[in-house]
């Protein structure tokens, strides 16, 4: 009997047991950390080779020169923090704001813009919603339109201009990371945002979201 317990007492006492990775802290943090890293390449790393998250869905186009510095001026302005560009696949959020929103639509995002909390509505399917004035005014002086609103004005927008170089610059960085721009596309950008306000790119910007999914 004595011998038999010792032989299971020295069994458990060697080799990988559950004792000694629950009373090591570094072997028990080794191991989620190894855990989580093969959990996490299994599932993120086939999505970058399925079709429908890395390609655009039909009909959708690269931005323009004035969208893509519309964009900056978005994300700049911090609009991110109260406004998501996400529509998840439930009854609520598609009677109130559209189509939910499909992988496709955000590939030549970079970086996305789909936001976790909603002070205002999420702008995924604004475009084309209101007019281009409905914006300016709306962006000069939100209660003017909407007197509830708690949205901060950006009036400043309407005389700042923009940089038609910025627009060249960013248009090369995105090309980089798959967004299929010419280099023609590229060396007109200057000339085709040239007078254009940072308004104007704003509401070009807010105009683009959301319509190549009906």
């Amino acid at each position: 009997m004595s011998s038999s317990s010792s032989s299971s007492s020295s069994s458990s006492g060697s080799g990988f047991s559950h004792e000694k990775v629950e009373t090591s802290n570094f072997l028990m943090v080794v191991l989620i950390l190894l855990v989580v890293a093969v959990g996490g390449l299994v599932e993120i790393v086939p999505l970058f080779f399925q079709r429908s998250t890395t390609e655009a869905v039909a009909g959708m186009n690269p931005p323009t020169p004035l969208q893509v510095l519309g964009r900056d001026v978005y994300v700049r302005e911090g609009c991110y923090n109260c406004h998501s560009q996400m529509i998840r696949p439930f009854r609520a959020e598609t009677l109130r704001y559209g189509h939910y929103s499909v992988a496709g639509e955000f590939v030549y995002d970079h970086p996305f813009q789909w936001g976790s909390k909603r002070t205002g509505p999420d702008l995924h399917r604004v475009g084309a919603k209101y007019s281009d004035e409905w914006h300016r005014i709306h962006l000069v002086n939100p209660r003017d339109l909407v007197p509830e609103s708690n949205m901060p004005a950006y009036p400043w927008l309407e005389k700042a201009m923009v940089d038609g170089a910025a627009a060249a610059e960013h248009m090369r960085a995105l090309r980089r990371v798959g967004v299929p721009f010419t280099d023609e596309q590229i060396a007109k950008a200057p000339a085709e945002v040239k007078g254009k306000t940072e308004m104007d790119a704003v509401v070009a910007y807010l105009q683009s979201l959301g319509l190549a999914v009906k």
